[in-house]
């Protein structure tokens, strides 16, 4: 089932392997957040492999938003607005985002967005091949990911946690910019070891 239906109030269909995956990614990012300052690592960077490829496209940064049932978009909103200082809006994400957000998986999307700059290349490349692999390799884990991908109107729940999220990190972020997101074929997805 479609994340894009599950943000008109379906529940998402739920498989082992995603409920693994989402308490892998809120672990790796509660420590990003606490003891990388908010730093991008492997945890979050996956290899982006467009079917058929001989070798990966690059890393792409990936956001783990909240279902738009749990969403916290407007806190993200709220500690933007609140300054215009950009190191007082990282540090008050920071002690956001390192607190309580990632204690509970089942509360976030399974579909992982990245921003891309308006007009990205790479983006119409991603988002034309309609599927691409992501591969995370971290911690001693590894994931593979197939995952359909979509681009995300502005009005998406999804969009907008996003480029929330990533303005506080950036305040340079274009309001143009491109969102993609990666829904994940679970039955088609493996993890080494296998956490299931």
């Amino acid at each position: 089932m479609s994340e894009l239906t599950a943000a008109l109030g379906i529940a998402p269909v739920r498989h082992p392997l995603r409920d693994a995956f989402l308490k892998w990614q809120c672990r790796v990012r509660q420590i990003a957040m606490r003891e990388g300052l908010g730093r991008p690592d492997d945890a979050v960077t996956p290899e982006l492999w467009l079917e058929g490829a001989e070798a990966p496209m690059g890393h792409v940064i990936t956001v783990l938003n909240k279902a738009p049932n749990a969403s916290k978009t407007p806190e993200l909103m709220h500690i933007a607005k609140r300054t215009a200082d950009p190191a007082e809006r990282r540090g008050k994400a920071l002690e956001f985002l390192s607190q309580t957000y990632y204690q509970k998986g089942q509360e976030f999307s399974d579909m992982l967005t990245a921003t891309f700059p308006p007009g990205s290349e790479g983006a119409a490349r991603i988002r034309e091949a309609g599927r691409c692999r992501l591969v995370f390799e971290a911690y001693a884990q590894r994931w593979e990911l197939a995952c359909r991908v979509w681009r995300l109107a502005e009005h998406h729940p999804l969009h907008q946690a996003t480029w929330w999220h990533n303005f506080l990190f950036n305040p340079q972020l274009a309001p143009d910019t491109v969102i993609l997101g990666f829904e994940p074929d679970w039955a088609a997805s493996a993890a080494d070891p296998s956490p299931v």
